[in-house]
């Protein structure tokens, strides 16, 4: 089984797709990890917006299979004086998705206009066996004239209000590859907040530099 999400100017994809645009401190990283009714076996993958995943309660994971087709944006404008000083650059997401997709509407993501949701699931009619929560991006991103910045500049950290849950999804930053995030146990899901930023650490040539990641949940 495998669903997949993605991002660009950073946009999210299970595949779940996030689109980072770019030219964008560690905190103690918190998650949701909450139980889901066992049942047929099935996955629920979302990054930014998304659809609800349980219809009549929470984590029954009975909503509408599918994909929501959303492909959401973070991006950042560097301003002239401080390209390439070193300084990391917040960035910003066209995501709106503050409340958690489980069923419970807890507002798990409070300011999605730089936050994006990240909530990955695992549904099976027995606790054994996990699924695996994976992220890929590629070397660079590029803009229209050839220029490249490394993914590697592009890093997250990770926030749950209220939630006192270890770091399931942890923070860290994009590879150039294929990176593992979580390990999800079956009928768990876990879901927190991915603020990105920008690491602004050489000179760039102007312009608009694009790259998708793609997030991707799979089971055997």
């Amino acid at each position: 089984m495998q669903r997949t999400h993605s991002l660009s100017t950073t946009r999210l994809a299970a595949q779940a797709c996030l689109v980072v645009l770019c030219l964008s401190e560690m905190a103690t990283a918190h998650a949701w990890s909450l139980t889901v009714a066992a049942g047929a076996r099935r996955l629920f993958l979302h990054v930014g917006n998304g659809a609800v995943s349980s219809v009549g309660g929470n984590g029954l994971f009975n909503g509408t299979a599918g994909t929501s087709g959303a492909v959401n944006l973070v991006q950042v404008t560097v301003p002239v004086a401080q390209v390439g000083n070193g300084t990391d650059q917040p960035m910003t997401s066209n995501s709106t998705q503050s409340t958690s997709l489980y069923g419970d509407a807890n507002a798990t993501c409070p300011t999605p206009a730089s936050q994006v949701m990240v909530g990955a699931g695992y549904r099976r009619n027995t606790a054994s066996g996990n699924a695996t929560l994976t992220v890929s991006s590629p070397a660079s991103l590029t803009s229209a004239s050839g220029d490249t910045i490394p993914f590697t500049e592009i890093s997250w950290t990770v926030s749950a209000p209220g939630s006192s849950a270890p770091n399931v999804i942890p923070a860290g930053s994009f590879n150039g590859g294929v990176q593992t995030l979580a390990t999800v146990p079956g009928n768990t899901y876990y879901e927190n907040c991915h603020t990105f930023s920008y690491g602004n650490n050489a000179m760039r040539a102007a312009g608009t530099y694009d790259g998708r990641v793609t997030y991707t949940l799979s089971a055997p």
